[in-house]
């Protein structure tokens, strides 16, 4: 009975260390990981549809910048071209293929959205008025921290942001409508010098603006 006792003790001890690591992992990147850089894939699974045999999925890759606080680009190069620009102020999503342009007031958009959580944060106390945090259990050689928004009415459901050796690895997005989306970050370049120009954003001649 001692022996099992100590046992399950143990194992509470050790699990609540590897629960822990998810969150240390996140403070330390949103207070020493000031911008980056890496290259990303994206698969986003669609629930199935009347007659489906099998979830619908699309993959995606590109680029992925940013500086703190509030700045970042996704330049989607396969299968098409888009690209997300949040400059500080506005955010911008060219589609190329339309040459269209929409511009959003960032902070109308971006609270409680994955790419706030990474790029926006600068520690666990401001991320914790948005969002929800809680360590999970560790899997497949990463340490992992769910978010979930504390406002309930928007699409995001909960994200879940894993980390390798303390660096960003995996974000698994779940919104309301049932579609996963999953981006494996490879190739980081923490700390990268990132010229301010990477941030901006001037619509193409001819583009079609939106601002809804």
């Amino acid at each position: 009975m001692k022996t099992s006792l100590l046992t399950a003790l143990a194992a509470t001890f050790l699990m609540g260390s590897a629960y822990a690591d998810g969150l240390q992992d996140l403070e330390r990147f949103l207070r020493e990981v000031t911008g980056g850089s890496a290259s990303f894939t994206q698969v986003v699974t669609s629930p199935k549809r009347e007659g489906d045999t099998r979830a619908r999925t699309k993959t995606s890759s590109g680029r992925f910048d940013f500086q703190r606080p509030n700045r970042f680009r996704f330049d989607y190069t396969k299968p098409f071209e888009q690209t997300i620009v949040a400059d500080g102020q506005t955010l911008w999503l060219h589609d190329v293929d339309l040459n269209q342009v929409t511009a959003r007031k960032q902070q109308d958009v971006l609270g409680s959205t994955p790419a706030a959580l990474i790029a926006a944060g600068t520690d666990l106390k401001s991320l914790q008025g948005v969002f929800e945090l809680a360590a999970q259990p560790d899997r497949d050689g990463l340490s992992w921290v769910e978010a979930r928004p504390r406002e309930k009415d928007g699409q995001l459901q909960r994200v879940r942001v894993g980390f390798r050796a303390g660096q960003l690895a995996v974000l698994e997005i779940a919104d309301s409508l049932g579609q996963q989306s999953v981006l494996t970050f490879t190739q980081w370049q923490a700390g990268a010098a990132l010229p301010a120009e990477r941030f901006r954003f001037s619509p193409p001649a001819g583009a079609d603006v939106i601002r809804p």
